[in-house]
C-alpha cells in the first residue's frame, strides 16, 4: 500500500519523530523512504529590505542546515534497514516543494512532522496545514 514514502525533514525533534514513522511504514509495507529537505531560494520576498542576511549568506546557511538534517535522517533510517534515498530541493514555497516532490516521485504517503520551522515560516502559516490542504493523496501529521 504505502511502497513510496516522501518524508520532509527540516532537523526539528518532530520532523525526526516523522523519520521514525516513515520506517516503520516502510518496514510494514516493504516500502522506500525519500527524505527531503526544501530550501525557499527567495524567503524574503515582500518583507522589506531590513534582513539580517543577503541573499548569499542566506543559501549558504540554509544548505548547511538541509545537508545537517537530510545527514541525520539518512543515518536513522539506514540504520533501520530501510533503503533510503534524500534530497534537497528548492522551492518558493516550502510545502509547494513538498507536493512536487510527492507528485514527482508518485510517492504513496506523505509522513511529516506538524512543525519544525519557525520565524518568518510561521508567519506565513503551518507549513504542514498547507500540505494537506493541497495534497492529492495521502499525508500522515507527526505530533510530538
Amino acid at each position: 500500500m504505502f511502497k513510496k514514502i516522501l518524508v520532509p525533514v527540516d532537523g526539528s525533534p518532530t520532523s525526526l519523530q516523522a523519520v521514525s514513522r516513515a520506517v516503520a511504514l516502510a518496514k510494514a509495507f516493504d516500502g522506500t523512504v525519500t527524505a527531503i529537505y526544501v530550501i525557499d531560494p527567495y524567503p524574503f520576498t515582500g518583507v522589506g529590505t531590513d534582513f539580517a542576511y543577503g541573499q548569499d549568506q542566506y543559501l549558504a546557511a540554509a544548505t548547511a542546515e538541509a545537508h545537517d538534517a537530510i545527514r541525520v535522517a539518512r543515518e536513522a533510517i539506514e540504520a533501520s534497514g530501510v533503503v533510503v534515498d534524500t534530497r534537497v530541493v528548492e522551492a518558493h514555497a516550502v510545502w509547494r516543494g513538498i507536493l512536487d516532490a510527492a507528485r514527482d516521485l508518485e510517492a504513496d504517503v506523505i509522513v511529516m512532522g506538524s512543525h519544525g520551522r519557525h520565524g518568518i515560516e510561521k508567519l506565513l502559516g503551518s507549513v504542514a496545514q498547507r500540505v494537506l490542504s493541497h495534497a492529492h493523496g495521502p499525508v500522515m501529521v507527526v505530533r510530538d
